[in-house]
């Protein structure tokens, strides 16, 4: 059984990463999420251990100290970070990972040797339109004007970086995500065995 390969999957907040991702895991075999750690306070019907990892600061601090982070960013007043040993693990058991992430945390990843294309493969996830983000961060209810417009502001750069990604994939509806990311998979696990990887 060869290695697995880590699906990176970054998009603007509000863009739905997480139920996409969500339901992703639950119908394809083989392939497990890597949940992030955050400071952040949980949002309501978030669980620990299922959206996110929720730390407090002096215990992310300590992680990073360790080396115990793949990578891990400042986003909007919060922490966040990919714990290795979780995905290297499931990667050397030849499962997929995919990795619900920020733009930093991309870089930082790809950065690395063994995280080079085709082994990791980057995904960018976009709204169908400006104002339907708005519409679903607004829906949140977790967003002051100040921080809406904050995360509005962030989501444009991240947009204008979607270039840099293997994939875009547009959410319109969750179901036809899920098919578009899934067919993704398919593509990629051809591409291993079926063509000359390109240079990291």
């Amino acid at each position: 059984m060869g290695r697995g390969i880590l699906f990176l999957v970054a998009g603007p907040a509000g863009v739905g990463k997480t139920t996409v991702l969500l339901r992703l895991v639950a119908e394809e075999s083989g392939l497990v999420k890597a949940v992030s750690v955050t400071t952040r306070k949980p949002r309501p019907r978030e669980v620990d251990g299922v959206a996110y990892h929720f730390w407090d600061e002096a215990r992310f601090a300590a992680a990073v100290t360790r080396g115990e982070f793949l990578e891990h960013a400042s986003v909007h007043g919060n922490r966040y970070g990919t714990l290795a040993r979780f995905v290297e693990e499931q990667l050397q058991a030849g499962r997929d990972v995919v990795k619900d992430i920020d733009v930093q945390g991309v870089q930082q990843i790809r950065s690395l040797a063994q995280y080079h294309y085709p082994q990791t493969v980057a995904v960018f996830v976009t709204p169908p339109s400006r104002e339907e983000l708005v519409r679903r961060l607004r829906g949140r209810g977790s967003e002051d004007a100040g921080a809406l417009a904050l995360r509005l502001k962030t989501a444009e750069a991240e947009m204008e970086r979607a270039h840099e990604y293997e994939y875009v994939v547009v959410n319109d509806s969750v179901e036809t995500c899920v098919v578009r990311l899934k067919a993704i998979r398919v593509a990629e696990h051809c591409r291993q065995h079926s063509a000359p990887r390109r240079p990291g």
